[in-house]
């Protein structure tokens, strides 16, 4: 029978103390995550699209890969290991083995909105070979398995000995629980989640702070997440004492940098350090360790590190990392845009972030930062057909700068670490899992997409549909099917944007003086109420029928960063909705790199169903400045066209840029 429990990870968390195993579990979260297998985003919208290109090529895609490049091959040694392998062989990583479970866990996500037999079949099969590598004590870890005497160069010469450097037992650990318990919960099958739960039982026994024990933390954190995940389904306690070890420990133990963000504990921690897409799973982990068992130093901490990340170290793509060694965050206001890193995982771990903060604290300022990632710095990573990738998620190409691991400059059918492609594998069918979330007898209504929705506020069904071309236009319409709940209170989002606010702690203003104006209307009739923590609340006894409209400006806007982002100073960006644009070579008969946007330019919008699934673009007057064949500089009025950020790069590698050259007159208020 399909399970109907909340399947991410965030929405596992109840908000309601329940007893397990003799111990009273902590209170949770104070918002509820709606489950995304209560929301079925509407075909041919705009999530339709990406849902269905991950479910028909990126999935599928990435099972092939885990057979052409080794993956299940890896379990199959393990299952009968010999003396004769060496491991480093043929083994690019030793967290190769999440391939596997990333995609199994993508998969299942599907299942539960378009059930298919076949593909349950598949993963079923996946499965065996997956258990017949199991160590007898529960021990799941195939560059060790293969031949412990000779495992993979990484790997140590013991269980856990390199779990702080490089060996990604824990890591393995974290992905193989997440997917085992997306797995259980769309298809009622325990056949995963028991394998998931005997390595993790393993690691509850050898790893911790009592004598006997490998008193170590995850070199990879994502563990924390996961056993977070596991306790909540299981009842189990002990997974999230766990958790809270890996946490409590850090800073504590043998490696202390800020690499892995162990350089202190993470209690006394309050800037954004180190490899980013650790540091963004990190601070998830955070949140749910503090909302299960209600430590407040852990959210003190998380508190100061968000608005450290989102006040200083946060691009307008909603991407973070800005330096390629290391994959890292990088100093107050360091954001370049040609070297950016950007990696598609972060950004996938800052959606993580801003959700849980939102569940914590209530605030929108946190979806408007889910939802800057979600557009921009998410979707980049996948072209529009689910077939080509990004690692990195540069602001600006020159056309020179191999911005991949490969030197290339474009995107990539595959990875040899593939940690990115699997990771949006997993990602994108569980978006229909933010767009609402709960409390007592409120419901929020966190993004726009088109979709319908079943509900329970207040212990009582409600049934929703949205009908919207967001990003595209501002309006929607929020209806009523049906409704048990009685009088509920609706808490409708407007987003920052349209609000004034282009970001929280004002990294990034508006440079234009523009009015963007929104309504909210039930029935027809304007709602008066201002909004509150960026909700307008509307109390009411709901009737099938009722219909809420809303309605947000999207004029195209200039923005500018903080004076102190030394990239970007004279520069602006244009940003229409939710969506940050660029200008691209394809589009253009100039170079894009030396067009200066006018002091006040003028924008038009147009259609182009040909790229990218069908996008909006806009043109925007400026100047074209050249080299005359005398050596002196030349200027030429032009107009530029600019395409969404996350849809470039589809027609072949050149130039790119997101931060024109403009005016002074532009920036001034700096």
């Amino acid at each position: 029978m399909k399970r109907t429990i909340a399947t991410a990870a965030v929405t596992a968390l109840m908000a309601c103390a329940a007893q397990a195993g003799g111990q009273t579990r902590a209170a949770g979260y104070p918002i509820t995550q709606v489950p995304f297998t209560s929301v079925k985003i509407g075909q041919n919208t705009f999530w339709g699209d990406r849902i269905k290109a991950a479910r028909d090529v990126t999935i599928p895609l990435a099972f092939s890969k885990c057979e052409s490049e080794g993956r299940y091959a890896n379990f199959v040694k393990a299952a009968h290991p010999s003396a004769e392998y060496d491991v480093s062989s043929f083994m690019g990583y030793p967290f190769d083995d999440t391939d596997v479970y990333k995609t199994i866990e993508g998969a299942s996500y599907v299942l539960q909105t378009y059930p298919d037999k076949r593909l349950e079949a598949y993963i079923d099969s996946v499965l065996d070979i997956v258990a017949a590598a199991q160590e007898p004590d529960g021990y799941l870890y195939t560059a060790r398995t293969i031949n412990p005497q000779k495992p993979h160069k990484w790997s140590g010469a013991a269980r856990w000995v390199k779990e702080e450097d490089l060996s990604h037992e824990l890591y393995n650990l974290g992905h193989m629980v997440d997917a085992a318990c997306a797995h259980y919960q769309a298809t009622g099958s325990r056949k995963f989640l028991d394998i998931a739960r005997r390595y993790a039982d393993c690691v509850v026994r050898e790893v911790g702070p009592a004598q006997g024990q490998a008193c170590v933390v995850p070199g990879h954190q994502i563990a924390e997440m996961a056993l977070a995940r596991l306790y909540v389904l299981t009842g189990e306690k002990k997974y999230l004492d766990e958790a809270k070890f890996f946490l409590d420990y850090r800073g504590r133990t043998k490696i202390k940098n800020d690499y892995s963000q162990s350089r202190r504990p993470v209690t006394e921690q309050r800037e954004a350090v180190g490899h980013a897409v650790r540091a963004g799973y990190m601070y998830a982990g955070m949140a749910d360790v503090a909302a299960l068992t209600g430590d407040s130093a852990y959210i003190k901490a998380i508190d100061a590190i968000w608005g450290n990340i989102v006040g200083k170290k946060y691009y307008i793509t909603g991407g973070v990392g800005a330096r390629h060694a290391g994959e890292a965050f990088g100093a107050n206001y360091e954001l370049p845009n040609l070297t950016a890193y950007n990696e598609t995982c972060a950004a996938i771990s800052m959606v993580y972030l801003n959700q849980r903060m939102f569940l914590l604290h209530g605030d929108a300022k946190y979806i408007d930062c889910l939802e800057r990632t979600l557009y921009n710095g998410v979707i980049s990573g996948m072209s529009a057909d689910g077939g080509r990738f990004f690692y990195p998620n540069p602001l600006a190409a020159d056309g020179k700068y191999g911005f991949n691991h490969d030197g290339s400059m474009e995107r990539q059918p595959w990875f040899g670490c593939a940690c990115c492609p699997s990771n949006l594998c997993r990602f994108i069918p569980s978006m229909p899992g933010y767009v609402y979330a709960t409390r007592g007898d409120s419901l929020y209504v966190n993004l726009y997409a088109g979709s319908t929705a079943t509900v329970t506020v207040g212990g009582k069904k409600v049934e929703l549909a949205q009908q919207t071309q967001y990003p595209w236009n501002g309006d929607v319409a929020i209806s009523v099917q049906k409704n048990a709940a009685g009088r509920f209170t609706m808490m409708v989002r407007i987003p920052g944007w349209v609000r004034g606010e282009v970001t929280p702690g004002g990294l990034y203003a508006y440079a234009d003086s523009a009015e963007q104006y929104y309504w909210v209307s039930v029935n027809g009739e304007r709602v008066a109420a201002r909004p509150a923590k960026g909700y307008v609340a509307i109390s009411r006894e709901w009737k099938k029928g009722d219909v809420v409209s809303l309605h947000f400006d999207m004029t195209p806007r200039t923005v500018k960063a903080d004076s102190r982002v030394s990239a970007d100073r004279g520069r602006v960006a244009v940003q229409r909705g939710p969506l940050v644009y660029c200008a691209e070579w394809p589009d253009n008969d100039f170079d894009v790199l030396h067009f200066v946007l006018d002091k006040k330019p003028s924008f038009t919008i147009a259609d182009n169903a040909s790229l990218a699934g069908g996008v909006k673009t806009l043109t925007a007057t400026g100047t074209v400045l050249s080299t005359g064949t005398d050596g002196h500089l030349q200027a030429r009025p032009a107009t530029a066209t600019l395409i969404p950020y996350y849809s470039w790069c589809h027609r072949g590698p050149g130039r790119m840029e997101v931060w024109m050259a403009c005016g002074p007159e532009v920036v001034e208020g700096e």
